[in-house]
């Protein structure tokens, strides 16, 4: 069982690129097409791969084996 990471959403949404640079997992947004090719990302139980995906309050996100949980500010 991994331990839930809760991210505060900052306004209505955050996409999953801006998501992966803000958390530091690349390091640039133009990484994101790249990274999501190459690692399984799964959010609300469904895999994901798409950049600009809008995360929102509620949602849960599995990446680099990490779990987070998005909340609302």
């Amino acid at each position: 069982m991994s331990i839930i990471k809760v991210f505060v959403v900052k306004g209505e949404y955050i996409t999953l690129s801006q998501f992966l640079k803000e958390e530091s997992i690349i390091s640039s947004g133009g990484q994101a097409k790249w990274y999501l090719q190459d690692n399984p990302v799964i959010l609300n139980g469904e895999s994901e791969n798409r950049r600009g995906k809008k995360l929102r309050a509620g949602d849960e996100l599995e990446v680099n084996g990490e779990v987070y949980k998005f909340q609302e500010q």
